[in-house]
């Protein structure tokens, strides 16, 4: 046995090229993932910043702590606060009463209560002093005290879920070329399978020799692929903080568990692959083998239409339930990246059941295009082994940048339709503004309220601080559903129905973004959940610390424009404004990560669909041969054998923009049932490349061995 499958392998190295070169590239850059994944894990230790000469440092409480229910007892749980509180003013006169204390470079020498110290002394003094009034940081944990301490951790968040991504995508989009790729190989050599059971070959034996093949080509290719991942792992670092997806400290660290996983994940991509292959393969009489070689029959066995139908309404059915119990999940990103690829998987396995009808739809002119859709009618199993990949690349394509620039869009219009103002202006720690004669002047600032969600959560909410309400009531246009935005006192709140108790006049107990409270708020308004920033709302009495960012005016011509350019601020008009903040695409990592994604899938495709039509191109000669003889040209030949190809890539792109629409037309209903804008936007400048570059591929690879049979 092996003697025959080393034989088959030196014999037919050209066929398996190609799976070689998929299975190699995806274990590269699974490795690749994998080591950039393992980096990911662990922020690096800082050195402490902002009191690096202080052995010790004081700082107010930074954290939120509540005792919630859990089955039949409580627990606490801890949820950060926007900033540490200040330090408690007998604290500090204790503590200058005993040791030296420094404040901060950034405390302003008048800041009566800071919310960190520096102090030159034991700890265990300090501790015992302090107790549980304030926070004692010691060591590598004087980091906590320096501005933005998490912002490491925060980084490698946004980094793992895209390195995740990336990964998750290339092992979907590996394991289904390899797949198919196995499975066109199988059924050009069904003639060979025939004459082995001929000769004496059992089922067993046809089944062993086509896995010894797998395996031995999984291992190989698993190999080579480790050794690409260890070269591309390091470049992969320099790319990501370059393109600043990551921090300019990140490297990729020496961990081994990416190798192993990669390489058992790529040997069992290859034999899982020629699972079904080989299945198919064994029953095969010998007769009905050589009988069949060159018929298209039985194109969809009944396991591949199970599976193929299983997935479809799988993600058919989690599209919907998405829809009817949270609408909202249809707009994050991993929801979009995620989902789709059952849809993708299911249209694509079922692909072989819509190519005969559709090329038969088409009505081609003159003796080319008859033979063109009658070939690729005819020859299912060729068309749908090109369709399919491209029905990957261009449904990707189609989801992701689709529903992340309808996403994106939607944020815009809907940001624009819920203000009235003529300008807006932004930026950090705007200076008051006097509304000049005849205008309306608002400014509001960030903050953040911490609300029980029933008696098992404490959810901490990114909220709006207004400087003055009755102007705000007059420049907002919220989606307001209940009560009235003109109620907003510092005794009341604004909330959105995502809020458990959202009934105007009802009152919820919050917790302030310093941690202070609860504090009971009577509800004075409730808005639409719409994509997720619209409120709560409070005004600066309820919003400790808050500064304002944002400033919305109208009415008072020059006189305003010249107010709002001394707070400090970038001025723009309101458009202008709104398509600032919501460009297209999203910000420039998320788009980067997306062309990661997409470029991943394309070069998948493009290993595909060469080696799928140079292997069925090459066993075309006779076929070849004989429109020679029936009297057609060369030219004519090579343009019957690039239209199949052509109409093969055209055939996946509408299935894929099917799957998109599909999807979109969902997101589309998802934010109108939150009461958003719908502002739909189907990516065609992204698909047309994706399939453009589809379409060139296929048409090199199938005219190069068409042009070398009819010579």
């Amino acid at each position: 046995m092996l003697t025959v499958v080393l034989s088959g392998l030196r014999a037919r190295w050209a066929s398996f090229l190609g799976g070689f070169v998929a299975l190699a590239l995806g274990v590269g850059l699974l490795a690749t993932m994998g080591l950039g994944l393992s980096a990911t894990f662990h922020a690096p230790e800082r050195s402490p910043q902002r009191f690096a000469s202080s052995p010790v440092v004081v700082q107010g409480q930074d954290r939120l702590t509540l005792d919630v229910r859990r089955g039949p007892s409580t627990v606490s749980v801890e949820r950060r606060l926007d900033h540490p509180q200040p330090v408690d003013k007998d604290v500090l006169r204790e503590l200058r009463a005993r040791w030296t204390v420094t404040p901060s470079d950034a405390d302003r020498p008048d800041s009566g209560r800071p919310d960190a110290v520096g102090v030159d002394a034991p700890a265990a003094e300090v501790r015992a002093l302090v107790g549980d009034r304030a926070q004692v940081l010691t060591g590598a944990d004087r980091v906590r005290a320096d501005p933005d301490p998490e912002r490491d951790a925060a980084a490698l968040v946004a980094l793992n879920a895209l390195l995740g991504t990336s990964g998750g995508v290339t092992a979907f989009v590996s394991v289904f070329v390899v797949a198919s790729t196995f499975a066109f190989a199988v059924a050009l050599r069904r003639r060979e399978f025939g004459l082995l059971r001929t000769a004496g070959a059992t089922p067993g034996q046809i089944r062993r020799l086509l896995l010894a093949e797998a395996a031995a080509l999984g291992v190989l290719a698993s190999a080579a692929g480790c050794a690409l991942g260890a070269l591309g792992a390091p470049l992969l670092a320099r790319a990501l903080v370059d393109g600043d997806l990551a921090p300019g400290w990140f490297a990729v660290g020496g961990a081994t568990w990416p190798f192993h996983a990669a390489f058992w994940t790529g040997v069992t991509v290859a034999l899982a692959g020629a699972v079904a292959a080989s299945r198919r393969a064994g029953k095969v009489g010998p007769t009905a083998a050589l009988r069949e070689a060159d018929v298209d029959a039985d194109t969809l066995p009944l396991g591949r239409a199970l599976l193929g139908t299983g997935l479809l309404l799988s993600g058919l059915g989690l599209l919907v339930w998405t829809y009817a119990t949270e609408p909202s999940a249809l707009l994050k990103r991993k929801t979009y990246t995620t989902l789709p690829m059952l849809l993708i998987t299911g249209v694509a396995l079922l692909s072989p059941l819509l190519v005969r009808p559709v090329a038969r739809l088409l009505r081609l002119r003159g003796a080319v295009g008859t033979l063109v859709r009658e070939n690729s009618a005819a020859s299912v199993r060729r068309t749908a082994a090109v369709a399919a990949p491209v029905l990957v690349t261009v449904a990707l394509a189609g989801t992701l940048f689709g529903s992340a620039t309808s996403v994106t869009r939607t944020k815009g219009v809907e940001a624009r339709e819920q203000t009235a103002a003529e300008y807006v202006v932004a930026g950090d720690g705007l200076k008051p503004v006097t509304a000049p004669p005849g205008a309306v002047v608002s400014a509001t600032g960030t903050t953040s309220v911490f609300v029980r969600d029933g008696a098992e959560t404490v959810v901490k909410y990114q909220a709006r601080a207004v400087a003055d309400p009755a102007a705000f009531a007059d420049v907002a246009r919220l989606p307001v559903v209940a009560g009235d935005l003109r109620d907003l006192d510092d005794r009341s709140i604004v909330v959105n129905e995502e809020f458990e108790r959202h009934r105007v006049g009802e009152t919820v107990e919050v917790w302030r973004a310093d941690g202070t409270g609860p504090v009971r708020l009577r509800v004075a308004a409730v808005l639409a959940l719409g994509t997720g920033d619209n409120g709560p709302y409070v005004t600066r009495a309820n919003a400790p610390g808050s500064a304002p960012d944002r400033i919305d005016a109208r009415g008072g011509g020059t006189a305003t424009v010249r107010a709002l350019e001394a707070s400090g601020g970038t001025v723009r008009s309101a458009d202008a404004w709104a398509a600032a903040g919501h460009r297209e695409g999203g910000n420039p990592q998320n788009r980067l990560g997306m062309i990661l994604v997409l470029g991943i899938a394309l070069v998948y495709t493009v290993i595909g669909l060469a080696n799928t039509l140079l292997m069925a191109t090459s066993v075309r000669g006779g076929e070849l041969s004989s429109l020679r003889l029936a009297g057609a040209t060369r030219a004519q030949i090579l343009r019957v054998v690039t239209g199949e190809a052509t109409l093969a890539v055209a055939i996946g792109t509408l299935l894929g923009l099917a799957v998109t629409a599909l999807v979109l037309g969902t997101l589309g209903a998802g934010l109108a049932a939150l009461s958003a804008p719908v502002a739909l936007a189907l990516p065609w400048g992204t698909v047309g490349a994706a399939a453009g570059a589809c379409a060139t591929v296929a048409v090199a690879a199938s005219a190069l061995p068409a042009w070398r049979l009819t010579r």
